[in-house]
This record gives structure tokens, C-alpha cells and sequence, in this order.
């Protein structure tokens, strides 16, 4: 699906006018955002700007800042065929070694009885990113590709 016609969509429940007014735009630039790229005059819509900045970026926190806004997280699909099955094991212990991780951090930060915010921002960091390598094995285990389970998480602060 292209983002004009998502948009197109989005405008099917809540009307243009009032995304206009909440988002503090004219409604001709939002009604633009639902046009096809070939029709539209002036800026790209938000959703094209954020695939670009993405890209660009090579980043997938915004992704992940998007899904989380929705109630979600962001997995990454597996790449294409890869490795052989054989693979399992070590991509295993990777994503169990991750758990670890994690839970190390969280002992760590709750020895002396308190978790302050930066400690708690830490934990959610890496939270996040245990979910979506679970996620993302247990794909591969569904599609027998390993391929794509090599990289081990970074540690985050």
C-alpha cells in the first residue's frame, strides 16, 4: 500500500478537516497528502517523510518510537531465504544470553531497593529490543532462516 492511499483511508475515519485543525495545517495540505505523488503539488506527506528520514538514517528507532505510540513494537522481518536450520542453536543461545542481559540489568539497577529513571529508561531500552530479536527468531524458526540472527544486541546505556 503507497502512504497516499493509507491516508486515504486514515480520512475515511477521521475527516481531513479535523486532522487539519488538530494538526495546525491548512486543509489543502492535508487533502494533498492523500493525492498520488504524480498529482501532488508542494510537500510530501508525513509518512513519506518519515520513510525517507528512515532510510536515510538507517535507523529503526522511529519505528519503533511509531509502534510503541501505537500500543506495540517494532519486529523486523527476516531478509529472504538464508542459513540452514542448523543455525538454531546458536541463534538460540543468542536471544537466551540477551534475556541475561536483560536481567542482569534489572538486578543491577534494583540492588539498592530503587530504580531511577535513568536506570528504568535502560531496562525499557533493552526491553524493547529483547522483544523484537525474540520476535524475529521465532519468525525465523517458523521460515527456518537464521540468517539474519548473527548480530548480537548492543548493549544499551
Amino acid at each position: 500500500m503507497e502512504s497516499h492511499e493509507l491516508l486515504r483511508d486514515v480520512f475515511q475515519k477521521i475527516s481531513p478537516k479535523q486532522a487539519a485543525a488538530e494538526l495546525g495545517l491548512s486543509l489543502s495540505m492535508v487533502y494533498k497528502w492523500a493525492e498520488p505523488p504524480d498529482q501532488r503539488s508542494g510537500a510530501a506527506n508525513p509518512l513519506d517523510r518519515v520513510a525517507v528520514l528512515m532510510q536515510c538514517s538507517e535507523d529503526t528507532q522511529i519505528a519503533q518510537w511509531i509502534c510503541q505510540k501505537a500500543g506495540g513494537f517494532f519486529v523486523k522481518n527476516p531478509k529472504g531465504p538464508g542459513v540452514h536450520p542448523l543455525h538454531l542453536v546458536p541463534a538460540m543461545h543468542t536471544v537466551v544470553q540477551d534475556f541475561a542481559d536483560l536481567l542482569s540489568v534489572m538486578a543491577a539497577a534494583s540492588r539498592d531497593s530503587q530504580i531511577t529513571p535513568a536506570e528504568a529508561k535502560s531496562i525499557r531500552a533493552r526491553w524493547e529490543d529483547l522483544k523484537s530479536v525474540t520476535e524475529e527468531f521465532v519468525r525465523c524458526c517458523e521460515s527456518g532462516d537464521f540468517g539474519d540472527l548473527k548480530k548480537p544486541l548492543e548493549p544499551k546505556k
